[in-house]
């Protein structure tokens, strides 16, 4: 009897059931300026998580840092947790060229018989699709009204998808859901995805045909990511990119906001109570590029409201998400020695 309890054990750690009975995955577009932060690469290991048990289904990867190893370092992270297949695009001409450390170290370390510690096909941005492209083929074969999407860096690409031809109808025929890391509705002061591309940001909220929810600067500021998480909880392997990023990012043993991740947390599950929510309403830009929230019972904007009660449930579901190894395979096993 024992040994018949153990194997349904491990054949539900294995193989977990759907979220509920019939539902499907969310359907997923991760927008990111993945370098910029380590808390977009939090976030994407968050997703391969949620999609370890079947809550989502990670279509593709859209980029708006224009560095030639952002997409490189998401295709190692998306080959670390076993899903080397997931679609990449990166934007042309786009913003915030500079190149960051965590990006560059795990994309182009190697071991002592020369292979890559963290193995991936991309060798450069330049070999994956631009963005656009991308969104609009991904997008079409979805069935209506079926993606979410999550919004965790600037708002170039999207922008752009409406501007092509044809792209705002094809939003509003496919999209259900933009999530975004975005704004800060507690104080009237600029925030970073904001004011790196205000042109496209303002052009998105005026343009952008479906339900938006913003997660704002207060929420990820204080939901943290704790560092005691990174030096234990993913020592289940010699090596990890998301561990090697924050040590390159943050360079110091601290606690580190985690704003992405709360975007996409509501994009996935937005029916746990882990936020409230505000009432409906327009989001425009004000002064200096800050973002202005202006009450409308017909508005499409909505954004995160988290009560101190809730920073600490939140907090830690995020670091058991983002910690959580990729599913067992031999593959896996072997790559990165991962030790249970």
């Amino acid at each position: 009897m024992f040994r018949l309890i153990s194997i349904a054990f491990l054949l539900f750690v294995c193989f977990p059931l759907p979220r509920a009975f019939g539902a499907e995955p969310v359907r997923l577009i991760l927008d990111t300026d993945i370098g910029n932060d380590v808390d977009d690469a939090l976030a994407l290991a968050m997703i391969h998580a949620l999609q370890n048990r079947a809550e989502v289904r990670l279509l593709a990867v859209t980029i708006t840092k224009d560095n030639r190893f952002a997409a490189p370092f998401v295709d190692l992270v998306d080959t670390f947790y076993g899903r080397s297949d997931i679609p990449i695009g990166v934007v042309h001409k786009g913003k915030t060229r500079q190149d960051s450390p965590m990006l560059e170290v795990p994309d182009q370390r190697r071991d002592s018989s020369g292979h890559y510690v963290y193995p991936h096909r991309l060798e450069d941005g330049s070999q994956a699709p631009e963005a656009v492209e991308l969104l609009t083929r991904i997008l079409s074969d979805q069935p209506d009204h079926s993606v979410t999407i999550a919004q965790i860096g600037f708002s170039t690409n999207l922008a752009r998808l409406l501007k092509a031809p044809g792209g705002r109808d094809l939003v509003l025929r496919k999209v259900r859901l933009l999530c975004l890391m975005a704004g800060n509705f507690e104080k009237p002061e600029p925030e970073y995805n904001i004011y790196t591309d205000p042109d496209s940001a303002k052009f998105l909220l005026q343009q952008w045909p479906t339900p938006m929810i913003f997660s704002g600067f207060e929420v990820g500021l204080v939901v943290t990511f704790p560092y005691q998480s990174i030096e234990k909880d993913f020592a289940y392997t010699d090596n990890h990119p998301i561990a090697e990023a924050y040590h390159l990012y943050v360079q110091k043993p601290e606690d580190h906001p985690a704003w992405d991740p709360t975007a996409v947390l509501e994009a996935i599950r937005p029916d746990r109570g882990y936020f409230d929510l505000s009432g409906p309403g327009d989001v425009s830009l004000g002064p200096k590029n800050t973002t202005v929230f202006t009450p409308n019972p017909q508005g499409k904007c909505r954004y995160l409201i988290c009560k101190p009660d809730q920073v600490g449930r939140v907090r830690e579901l995020i670091a058991t998400l983002a910690s959580e190894p990729p599913m067992l395979s031999s593959s896996s096993v072997n790559a990165h020695r991962m030790i249970f």
